[in-house]
């Protein structure tokens, strides 16, 4: 067995042969799983894998090409991750999940960029005030889709909630679940990558990694999204919020937006342009990401944070 450097995540990777007491076997390649560290053994791995799957009346299971690495985790059920994950505690860190605005940077290409530009200058002030006293009053002109920002269904319909009508427990100090997609093969994220997930009433997070990208022309490039199917799966679980670190929550081939359309029309918010998801764990997190109260309007950016744990040692 290999040995992953020094991280504070750690997975592996394995074939397995698993046979069961009433009959059948089950035969996988290259299947991995969180486990708890470097050192950790082949049994412990086994067992991770049985409960990650659910599997019942297991009679032997044998491993063979096994690999443990450093990786984050991926929230594998019944793993280190999901053993009890205890609510964050007041001293937790605080993880910065939103991009700094300023002037000139490009969020959406074809949209425009924000502008700065003052209003009283300090200059002008030091006339209204003591001597020694000056402020500076500047002017911010942006379009909503600016940054990390949030959608409400008015985004999408115009009989939708705006943001004035956004309720603070759809937004703040959610419970948040990480749904790790960044490396794999395909763009779109599935059901598959959800349904192992119990989503219900949290923030649910899709980090793709694509967040590497933000202001480049690579950005919009070959970027990850949810599919249809599974925005409509998330749609049925009702989560409080669902945010994505990459250009947008759709396909932007498709001009359907179903994902947009299906998690909109049942009204929950859309988080889009998210960053630094890797500093969140699968699991016992916080998020937060709040909106201006403006009546009449459908997106506007935010300040998006986590709050995180501390280790329990």
């Amino acid at each position: 067995m290999s040995r992953g450097t020094a991280a504070s995540d750690y997975r592996a990777s394995f074939d397995a042969t698993v046979t069961f007491g009433n009959g059948g076997d089950l035969v996988v390649h290259g299947f991995r799983v969180d486990v708890p560290g470097p050192d950790v053994g082949e049994a412990e791995i086994a067992a991770l894998f049985v409960a990650s799957l659910g599997l019942l009346m297991t009679d032997a299971i044998e491993l063979s090409n096994v690999t443990v690495f450093a990786e984050a985790h991926k929230g594998t059920r019944g793993g280190p991750a999901d053993r009890g994950a205890a609510p964050p505690l007041a001293g937790g860190t605080l993880a910065e999940l939103s991009h700094v605005i300023e002037p000139g940077m490009v969020t959406v290409p074809g949209l425009p960029a924000p502008e700065i530009t003052p209003y009283l200058t300090r200059e002008e002030s030091r006339s209204h005030y003591a001597a020694g006293t000056e402020f500076a009053i500047d002017r911010l002109t942006m379009v909503g889709n600016t940054g990390t920002y949030l959608d409400s269904p008015y985004h999408r319909y115009p009989d939708g909630a705006d943001l004035a009508a956004i309720p603070l427990a759809r937004t703040t100090e959610l419970p948040a679940v990480v749904i790790r997609v960044a490396g794999a093969r395909e763009r779109g994220i599935g059901v598959g990558a959800l349904a192992a997930v119990d989503v219900r009433g949290q923030a649910v997070l899709l980090h793709t990694g694509d967040a590497a990208r933000f202001g480049t022309p690579q950005y919009a490039t070959d970027a990850h999204f949810l599919t249809g199917d599974g925005a409509a799966w998330l749609a049925e679980q009702d989560p409080a919020l669902v945010g994505i670190d990459a250009i947008n929550i759709d396909d932007t081939a498709d001009p359907e937006r179903p994902a947009h359309s299906l998690l909109l029309g049942a009204g929950i918010p859309v988080v889009e342009h998210l960053t630094g998801l890797g500093q969140v764990p699968p699991s016992g997190a916080l998020f937060s990401a709040v909106p201006l109260r403006v009546r009449g309007f459908g997106t506007i950016t935010v300040r998006a944070y986590a709050r995180v744990p501390r280790a329990v040692v």
